[in-house]
């Protein structure tokens, strides 16, 4: 195959409250905020960006607050669970930071023969830390946490589905993913990309209940191309295999394309360039709120409209 997805650009959630959500992800869990924006079709709602020092894809979980939104219900159809990647050895730190904060957690258990700690975020988001000493990405480590504790970026995302079949063609025959592994009802497929966030869960539940996207829940999973060029390539061939994918949608700090895989979960496919210093420097990222050029002219309206922070 000529081209293949490098694995996940960015993963985007609901919350409710947007100064909890502010808080969990960067004074508990030390991510940078990298970008302080507003949802492009509702500009009364913040968009947080967070992730590593400069926002690089596979690093970055986004979220929308919505203050009154009602609670989701994890299920199938869903991206279930999302894992981050910290360093080997780190869990007796975690467990202590999230007993002092908190934060509802599991026992560490196996998987894949892989070390890892599920909990959850203030919204009931599922969360997971994974134990590997294979990444060698840098950690954001501004928030106060050692980079030798540090989050260094996204592991894996789990997809709940009735059924895997038809999305796993896709990955396989389209992205360039493989099949790595399988346990009872659990297949795992990989990019190859070497930058690490580089892995897919996908997790067979024909009984399950449905899933709804909610407060607390994956909105979308993204996808990464490097350049439009790509996208256009991975577009094209979407529309041949009759995906209803959108044309490309411009996101300021990348380009993106949508469509819903076959079992449901909103995906996205969005472009590495240009990044999240195209509109303020490295330093201050995520310090003012940025808002796309056509709300500009409504900024005095919607900075009294969104949720104080302070």
């Amino acid at each position: 195959m000529d081209r293949m997805i490098k694995g996940i650009h960015h993963v985007t959630a609901i919350a409710g409250n947007a100064k909890r959500n502010l808080d969990f992800y960067t004074r508990i869990l030390g991510l940078r905020l990298v970008k302080k924006t507003v949802n492009f079709d509702d500009p009364g709602t913040y968009h947080f960006y967070f992730g590593n020092e400069v926002g690089e894809p596979g690093t970055i979980l986004t979220f929308f607050p919505w203050e009154d939104i009602i609670q989701g219900r994890r299920g199938s159809g869903q991206a279930t669970e999302t894992a981050f990647s910290v360093p080997g050895n780190s869990f007796d730190f975690w467990l202590k930071r999230f007993d002092q904060e908190n934060v509802i957690y599991n026992k560490p258990a196996k998987r894949f023969d892989e070390e890892y700690l599920t909990f959850l975020d203030p919204d009931g988001l599922k969360l997971e830390l994974v134990s590997t000493n294979n990444d060698t990405r840098k950690p954001y480590t501004g928030n106060g946490i050692p980079a030798s504790y540090a989050i260094k970026g996204f592991y894996n995302v789990t997809l709940s589905l009735e059924g895997y079949e038809k999305t796993a063609q896709l990955l396989t025959d389209l992205f360039g993913y493989q099949l790595i592994s399988e346990e009872v009802n659990r297949f795992r497929f990989a990019s190859g990309a070497p930058d690490g966030a580089s892995l897919i869960d996908l997790v067979c539940l024909p009984d399950g209940h449905r899933g709804q996207v909610a407060a607390g829940s994956v909105h979308h999973v993204a996808f990464r191309a490097i350049d439009k060029e790509e996208q256009l390539f991975f577009r094209e061939r979407l529309a041949d295999m009759n995906f209803n994918v959108t044309p490309p949608i411009n996101r300021d700090y990348f380009m993106s394309i949508y469509f819903r895989e076959p079992g449901g979960v909103l995906f996205e496919i969005a472009t590495d360039s240009p990044g999240f210093t195209i509109d303020e420097p490295l330093e201050t990222l995520g310090k003012a709120l940025k808002l796309p050029r056509m709300y500009e002219p409504r900024r005095s309206d919607i900075e009294k409209a969104l949720p104080s922070l302070d």
